[in-house]
This record gives structure tokens, C-alpha cells and sequence, in this order.
């Protein structure tokens, strides 16, 4: 058996577990349209693993062309690296991680575009870095209450005028610098004239408290 971070980490493997994000109920041939660059039979194989290790339950069956083909939902607590297995990860582990992470972005960066998008204020999306200064205690506070409004959102269901939107965060400490008089405006493309739009789903990392939008 694959421990947690060699299963999810796995590049092809992660963006099958984010493809499953929303609460979404999706078949392999679903799967296939959406990661259609993912050979099909590499595509079933790592399918198969996460079904083995309990990432994807199978939650129904029906005859295809005289085949079974299954649906999948995503088991969200199997689907992430707790802060104990994360805590041990070595730096070169870290960054390992992070590429696979940043990797599975892009290829949703590329979707996006290739779909049509690029308009950010029509679409409601954009990607923005920004800072702000706060104690231990007040960052602990700020990222408790993203997650609480973000499950707001999440609990919405699908339904006519709502699309799936993919919202991804990182939160890191930043430089010191002789600058504290306050937050600072980010550097980024646009979202809106008032920056707050996101592109909104949770991946399964466990710290939404996040800078991209």
C-alpha cells in the first residue's frame, strides 16, 4: 500500500482526486473527457489505485456496450495530507509536493483557456498574490473563517446559473521587511474593479487560508 502523500501526490493521480471536487459523481468516461491528454489505460490503472486505497468509493454500476461502467465519488478525508504526515515531509519532499500541486494548476489554467476563457471580469476569475501582517493567533483566526465562509458556498448545490468554480490557496509567511505600517495591495492580473472574485472549489490540502485567486 501507497502511504498518503506517495498516493496523492502522484501527478496524474491528483488531478483525478480534483476532478472529483464539488461533490461531484463522475464515471471513467467522464473522467476521460476531462483529462483527455491522460492515456486511457494510465488513466484506468490510477483510477484503480485510489479506488484500492479508499480516495474513490464506487457509488453505482450500469450496463455500457455490454460493459460495467462504475460511477466514483470522492471519500474528501482519504483525499488529503494531514498536518501530522505534512509535518514530516523532508524540504526536498516539500517542494516535490509543491511542483506536483502547481503542476495540476496549470493544466486547469490551460483547460480554462482552451475552453474559451481569457475574458477574467466576464468569468468571474482572475489570479492575484496579496499580503497582510497578523500574529499566530490572528492568521489561525482569518483562516477559520475562510473555511467557514467557503463552506457556506460548498454546501450550495449544483442547479441552473451556478457553475463549478475552482478556487485553489497557498499561505506562506513572508519576508520581513522594514514595511509594517499595514496590509499591501497585491500583484497580479485583475479579477474585477474590486478584486474579490475567485475561482471557488476546495483541493484537498488542508490550509485554505490562501493568497491565489
Amino acid at each position: 500500500m501507497l502511504d498518503t502523500t506517495e498516493l496523492l501526490l502522484h501527478p496524474i493521480r491528483l488531478r483525478v482526486v480534483q476532478a472529483f471536487l464539488g461533490g461531484r459523481t463522475l464515471t471513467t468516461t467522464d473522467l476521460r473527457a476531462e483529462l483527455s491528454d491522460v492515456p486511457p489505460a494510465t488513466l484506468y490503472r490510477q483510477v484503480a489505485t485510489l479506488v484500492d486505497h479508499d480516495v474513490l468509493h464506487v457509488v453505482g454500476e450500469r450496463r455500457a456496450r455490454g460493459a460495467v461502467e462504475r460511477s466514483y465519488r470522492l471519500n474528501e478525508v482519504a483525499a488529503s495530507v494531514d498536518a501530522e504526515t505534512a509535518r514530516a515531509l523532508s524540504p526536498q519532499r516539500h517542494r516535490q509536493a509543491f511542483l506536483t500541486f502547481v503542476s495540476g494548476l496549470l493544466a486547469d489554467f490551460d483547460r480554462y483557456l482552451d475552453g474559451g476563457g481569457g475574458d477574467l471580469g466576464r468569468d468571474q476569475a482572475g489570479y492575484r498574490q496579496n499580503a497582510f501582517h497578523a500574529s499566530d493567533a490572528e492568521t489561525a483566526e482569518f483562516v477559520a473563517r475562510f473555511r467557514g465562509l467557503f463552506a457556506e458556498y460548498a454546501a450550495l448545490p449544483a442547479g441552473p446559473g451556478r457553475s463549478r468554480r475552482l478556487l485553489t490557496t497557498v499561505l506562506l509567511p513572508g519576508p520581513e521587511d522594514a514595511d509594517r505600517s499595514g496590509s499591501r495591495r497585491g500583484a497580479g492580473a485583475p479579477v474585477t474593479e474590486d478584486d474579490v472574485h475567485h475561482r471557488g472549489d476546495q483541493r484537498q490540502h488542508d490550509d485554505p487560508g490562501g493568497q491565489q485567486q
